[in-house]
């Protein structure tokens, strides 16, 4: 029997890199509680929820027909001002958090779980992004566009904001969520390899 994998999340841009990777994997979305606890720091919580989404996809399998083996898990949080920016509850919210982020630096941090038996791996992949200072025309305009309301931070760098991106240092796919060059290395460590390795025949 071949090992299967279950990556734990909902999102459709972790779900499409993975697959540009060449994973093969099926989807469950365990719900699970994202509240800071006090005092937690942000790399502290990334990495809780990753492990807590892997943990809940484990169990939650374990009873399925073909279940998996492998449970891949992944969360992503904006920081600046040492300030947790999650998703905006609205489009006000939204226009405030990338007035705040305007001309200057925030980091992004992405936890990422591999739980595979009684296996658990865990990593913290940490970029830094510089937006370029952007007016209040272009905030309204882009908050007009419906995307920011469900991304941390209220801004999707695959998307129409990598206009107000200046630079980058770390981790393009890890900001949108899913760093593939630690994922891959977990999931190797595991043995789960994409398909075009497979194909390759390399041992």
């Amino acid at each position: 029997m071949s090992t299967r994998l279950c990556l734990a999340s909902q999102s459709s841009r972790r779900g499409e890199l993975l697959r540009q990777a060449g994973f093969d994997f099926l989807v469950f979305a365990p719900k699970v509680d994202e509240s800071a606890q006090p005092g937690e720091s942000p790399q502290a919580l990334v990495e809780r929820l990753s492990i807590s989404k892997a943990q809940a996809a484990t169990t939650a399998m374990a009873d399925a027909p073909s279940r998996p083996l492998v449970c891949l898990a992944a969360d992503t949080v904006v920081v600046a001002d040492a300030q947790v920016l999650g998703k905006p509850s609205d489009a006000a919210h939204a226009k405030e958090m990338l007035s705040g982020l305007s001309g200057r630096s925030h980091e992004v941090l992405t936890a990422i779980t591999v739980a595979a038996g009684l296996e658990l791996h865990s990593r913290v992949v940490t970029s830094t992004v510089t937006f370029r200072q952007f007016s209040d025309q272009d905030i309204q305009a882009y908050c007009a566009t419906g995307e920011p309301l469900d991304k941390a931070g209220g801004y999707a760098i695959q998307g129409f904001a990598g206009v107000f991106v200046q630079s980058l240092s770390g981790s393009y796919s890890a900001v949108m969520g899913l760093p593939l060059c630690e994922t891959a290395g977990l999931l190797a460590a595991v043995g789960i390899w994409p398909r075009w390795r497979q194909n390759g025949n390399v041992q």
